[in-house]
């Protein structure tokens, strides 16, 4: 029970950075409001999904570490 945060930011940043990569027309409009000053494209949609799986395996390996 004390992983159970951990195990939910690996899950949903696994699933944030998976999205972004098959779809990314439809987290535009979340990226328009998140990068507000600038404009959002598929190619920061894309380096943000992969930075998003960058951190989910990051974790992964921290929390396997401690098993």
């Amino acid at each position: 029970m004390n992983y159970l945060g951990s195990c939910l930011l690996v899950q949903m940043s696994l699933a944030f950075g998976v999205a972004g990569l098959l779809w990314p027309e439809k987290l535009m409009p979340f990226f328009d409001v998140l990068m507000f000053p600038w404009a959002a494209s598929y190619r920061m949609v894309r380096a943000n999904s992969l930075a998003a799986i960058g951190l989910s395996l990051v974790v992964l390996a921290k929390l396997a570490l401690k098993f």
